[in-house]
């Protein structure tokens, strides 16, 4: 038995996902550094701007915010129009529906629950659909910068 190796067996279970291709691509999905985040932060940055990724705003709560503006206490969250349910592009799978629904009406809930606790907490709360993004970044950062200049 080689160095680090354990000698307990690996427990096997099976994949919640329906086929060996959407597990593949399932896992290939980025949790940080995404395209429409990369879009933002450099805009962001260009303008002077700095802030902190992927940081959790409070401490003891586990969820992080993808840009963070911890002096005036903003989080930004970049919201996927497949994960987060946009009512403008969310198209329900077919395969798998159920899984799908109850995943996507768990990321809502607790998109709300996020917001709420950071509310309660003095943050603020920028969510920003992925196609806002993909169709006008200068808009996005405006009003990103707008919000932080009000405060």
């Amino acid at each position: 038995m080689a160095a680090g190796e354990s000698t307990t067996p690996r427990r096997r279970t099976e994949s919640w996902a329906s086929t060996p291709g959407s597990r593949a691509s399932m896992r290939s999905n980025r949790g940080r550094d995404t395209s429409p985040e990369l879009a933002i932060r450099r805009r962001l940055h260009a303008s002077g701007l700095r802030y902190r990724v992927s940081v959790r705003p409070v401490a003891t709560l586990r969820r992080t915010a993808d840009i963070v503006f911890t002096r005036t206490k903003v989080a930004v969250f970049i919201d996927g129009c497949f994960w987060h349910g946009c009512p403008e592009h969310y198209q329900a799978p077919v395969r798998n529906a159920e899984f799908w629904l109850a995943k996507r009406l768990r990321n809502q809930a607790r998109d709300v629950d996020t917001d709420a606790i950071l509310k309660e907490e003095g943050w603020r709360s920028v969510r920003v659909w992925e196609h806002q993004i993909n169709e006008a970044p200068d808009a996005v950062v405006a009003e990103i910068v707008a919000i932080l200049r009000e405060i």
